[in-house]
């Protein structure tokens, strides 16, 4: 536990409600579904467009909350709102993002639906989010062993 930054249930709690605001979401969507996402990718054979419109919805959703914490240097809770110092874009980011993609291209599943996915025991889900840790986890010591 971080002494600059004490353990506050509300906030947990909170975080805890968000989230799972966020999966129900993702379930009610079908985003867990990798058929849908697959589909959406598909572009030049049986395109399917619910995943556009659920971006869209997010999008008009996220739009006002975003507009109100570049205005605002607190959370509704009192908390500092951080956003990101640099709008830089680098070989670390195109990497990433390329690997992100084709990784959600060829699974149909990112990181929040596989979350929500696994939790409910699909194994295409479960073996997604085993081979995230694992990329994550290399990837902590890749780094890491660079800087020692």
């Amino acid at each position: 536990m971080n002494a600059a930054r004490p353990f506050v249930w509300s906030q947990t709690f909170m975080a805890l409600i968000a989230g799972a605001l966020f999966g129900v979401g993702l379930l009610i969507s079908g985003m867990t579904n990798p058929a849908y996402v697959i589909a959406f990718l598909d572009v030049t054979g049986a395109w399917d467009p619910r995943l556009a419109f659920v971006m869209a919805a997010a999008v008009t959703v996220a739009a006002p909350a975003f507009w109100w914490v570049r205005r605002h240097p607190r959370s509704l809770s009192g908390q500092a709102i951080h956003l990101p110092g640099t709008r830089h874009v680098d070989r670390r980011l195109v990497i990433g993002s390329l690997m992100f993609g084709a990784g959600w291209g060829l699974a149909g599943i990112c990181p929040g639906p596989g979350l929500v996915a696994s939790a409910l025991g699909q194994r295409q889900a479960l073996l997604f989010v085993a081979a995230m840790l694992v990329g994550m986890l290399g990837w902590h010591w890749l780094t890491r062993a660079k800087t020692t």
